[in-house]
Order: C-alpha cells, then sequence, then structure tokens
C-alpha cells in the first residue's frame, strides 16, 4: 500500500535529472595506485616482448597467441589509463601552490609523467614503460616528502 502510494507520488511529480562529481574533502591521497598500475604496464610491455609467434600453418597455436597477445595489450592499456588517472588526481586535487615552492619541477614532472602513461598506451616499449615507473617514483618522493615523511619506495615485482 506505502509502496504503490509512494510510486504514484514519484510517477506524478518526476524529479529533474541532476549531475554530480564525487570531489569529497577526504584528503586521503597516495600515490601507491598510480605506482601499481604503472608497474602492471612494465610486466605487461615485459611479457609482450618476450612472448613469441607461433610457427606458420598452426591454426590454433596462432589463435592462442592472438588472444594472449591482446589480452595482455589491453591490460597494458588499461592500467597506463589508470596510471594517468591516479596521477591526475593526485597532481590537481592534493597539490597546492606552496607546494611548488618545495618542489619547482612539480608541474613538469606530472606532465612528463602523463605523457609517458600515453606513451606505454600506444606502444610496447620498455624503456618508456621504465621512464614512468621512475617518474611515478619521482612522484612518490615527492609526495611523502610534503607530507613530512620517508616512505620507502616499494614495488611488488
Amino acid at each position: 500500500m506505502l509502496r504503490s502510494a509512494l510510486t504514484a507520488i514519484v510517477r506524478a511529480l518526476p524529479a529533474e535529472a541532476t549531475q554530480a562529481h564525487c570531489d569529497g574533502p577526504c584528503g586521503v591521497y597516495d600515490p601507491a595506485s598510480a605506482r601499481v598500475a604503472a608497474e602492471a604496464v612494465l610486466s605487461m610491455t615485459k611479457k609482450l616482448k618476450a612472448i613469441e609467434a607461433p610457427a606458420a600453418g598452426d591454426a590454433a597455436a596462432l589463435a592462442t597467441y592472438n588472444n594472449t597477445f591482446s589480452r595482455y595489450v589491453a591490460i597494458k592499456e588499461e592500467e597506463a589509463t589508470k596510471a594517468k588517472k591516479e596521477l591526475m588526481i593526485l597532481w590537481t586535487d592534493y597539490y597546492k601552490p606552496d607546494h611548488l615552492a618545495t618542489f619547482p619541477d612539480l608541474h613538469d614532472t606530472f606532465w612528463k609523467a602523463a605523457k609517458l602513461c600515453s606513451a606505454c598506451k600506444v606502444n610496447i616499449d620498455q624503456g618508456k614503460a621504465e621512464e614512468l615507473m621512475a617518474a611515478v617514483e619521482k612522484i612518490h618522493g615527492m609526495f611523502w616528502t610534503s607530507k613530512g615523511r620517508n616512505d620507502a619506495w616499494v614495488t611488488a615485482s
């Protein structure tokens, strides 16, 4: 009965559609998520470089190869996108103009890291993936220094 009444009210008075962006002031930031994604990019890049195409004429092996290769590429691109998103959030939401006094190359560092994410998406380039890891490590150091801490750079692999 109550449900029917509420449904009738909702139908009679539909709410206007709104849009919102979650940008709550939680203050919880950590470059670790960018590090994990960048590390996955490097791992997938290494796997792509190591995978060997099957001999000609083996259709089943070619299908397996193509499936594996495309999966690795998809993961690499997805993780590069994640890394870029995490870096952009950190750059635009965490860092404030005051940080530029301590880190005058802050904008350049983030800009180059974002560009490396893009380069890693469109290429299978281990050098670029390693440069991305180095950039994220530098950002890790800047971040924890800004917090007055000296957290160790640790990777999963």
